[in-house]
């Protein structure tokens, strides 16, 4: 070391020990003498202290290591004291659990994460990790047990463990197709967000048999932007507002069928039922309470009312979302006979789910065969932006969403919204499935 170095340092030593001593403040990167918050202590901060020499006015300055007023000797000795990489810090992990085979993406969050060589969980290493910043690193979970596990990082400045911060759980899902498949995901940018959400795109649940596809989180306008060929918006679509939705979620690639219902209920309300192919038409004539008891003990529910129209919508602004000949969507009730049952198509009565083309998620009868119920109380909207709404916490009625066989091409629109009472059942009424990751 220069001799002027060294004799600049042992009088600085020795004024430090003559200097009361304070209670150190929390620096940024919750390592003491990190001024700047990059996760080391080092030249930056010695030089922060040596600029701000002096007394600070009202306790304010970040330089006050040690919190006594005034930035001197007692400052510059504890930056040197600490010199070099700080000690890491997780605060978070998200999410929080995922499949015994392991593939999850998590995030950990914290601090002083930049120098981070390695990263475990349940003390195996994790498939792959990327250092993001200072305050957070991605990994990849390696195959686990299942029950909770440690998450450890490991860095220049040494390892830093959270207990029971990840979960491995037994999936309640059987994977039909980890990627989605761009035949069926016709949107290349609903396909990179499935992809980069870190579940699988196609599955079925392991308790109904139901086949089910990923949803990913995004943000849409919500309500009717603009009336159909034939029809204006109602009162019931307006305002427009924005709807973030922060979660990917599952979805039913179908309605539920009479098959599905009566393999779980036991018994079939359907008035379409007896026919050659009613086990794979819609169940319907099921109230919002029969509903319950289907879904009781599975882990699945009813979609939420802006679950939804995103799912419905597909990246699409259009009363009608996409199909064969209109891949950005439609307002033409002629054009919409090709993806929805509903007055306009021929012909009375429920159809076998699937029967028309899917939007651009992959998912069929949005648009007509049955009504769908929605897990939300109905209200009137406001133009309010909302983040994962659940509609009001009490109510007499619930929302209906889709439109059915009977119907004009103004209730089958993506915006339309009606409601009933939860204990009515209608030979128009159905469901289909939702449940998050």
């Amino acid at each position: 070391m220069h001799r002027h170095l060294r004799a600049l340092l042992l009088i600085l030593g020795f004024l430090a020990a003559l200097a009361p001593a304070g209670p150190a403040h929390a620096q940024a990167g919750s390592c003491v003498g990190d001024l700047n918050g990059d996760g080391f202590v080092g030249s930056k901060d010695l030089a922060a202290v040596l600029s701000a020499w002096g007394p600070c006015p009202g306790n304010s300055c970040g330089a006050d290591v040690n919190g006594d007023g005034v930035v001197n000797a007692v400052d510059t000795q504890s930056v040197l004291d600490r010199w070099g990489v700080c000690a890491p810090v997780i605060s978070t992990v998200s999410p929080a659990s995922g499949p015994v085979g392991g593939g999850t993406t998590i995030t950990i969050n914290g601090s002083n994460l930049l120098s981070t060589s390695g990263v475990s969980i349940g003390g195996v290493p994790a498939a792959s990790f990327t250092v993001v910043s200072v305050t957070s690193v991605t990994a990849v979970t390696p195959p686990g047990a299942a029950g909770p596990a440690a998450v450890a990082v490991t860095t220049a400045g040494g390892t830093a463990t959270q207990p029971n911060a990840f979960t491995y759980a037994v999936p309640w899902y059987t994977v039909l197709e980890a990627a989605p498949d761009p035949a069926v995901v016709t949107n290349g940018a609903l396909r990179k967000a499935i992809t980069a959400s870190g579940y699988p795109w196609r599955v079925r649940d392991n308790a109904t048999q139901i086949e089910m596809l990923l949803v990913p989180a995004g943000t849409y306008t919500r309500g009717c932007a603009q009336g159909s060929d034939n029809y204006p918006c109602t009162f019931e679509e307006l305002p427009t507002h924005t709807v973030t939705l922060t979660r990917a979620f599952y979805i039913g690639r179908y309605e539920v069928t009479q098959a599905q219902w009566l393999a779980r209920v036991g018994s079939n309300p359907s008035e379409f039922r007896g026919l050659p192919d009613s086990p794979s038409r819609p169940v319907e004539t099921v109230s919002y309470n029969m509903i319950q008891g289907f879904l009781a003990g599975s882990g699945l529910r009813l979609p939420t009312e802006g679950e939804w129209e995103f799912a419905c919508r597909a990246g699409t602004s259009t009363p009608f979302h996409s199909g064969p000949g209109f891949p950005n969507g439609t307002t033409s009730e002629d054009l919409a006979v090709q993806v929805a049952w509903f007055a306009n198509s021929g012909g009375f009565g429920t159809r076998p789910v699937g029967g028309l083309a899917a939007n651009a998620l992959g998912i069929h009868d949005m648009h007509g065969n049955v009504y769908e119920w929605c897990s939300d109380y109905w209200s009137n909207y406001t133009a309010t932006p909302k983040t994962d709404p659940t509609g009001p916490p009490t109510g007499s009625d619930r929302v209906l969403r889709g439109g059915a066989y009977p119907y004009s091409g103004e209730r089958i629109r993506s915006s339309f919204r009606t409601f009933v009472g939860p204990a009515e059942a209608y030979p128009f009424l159905g469901f289909r499935v939702a449940r998050l990751p």
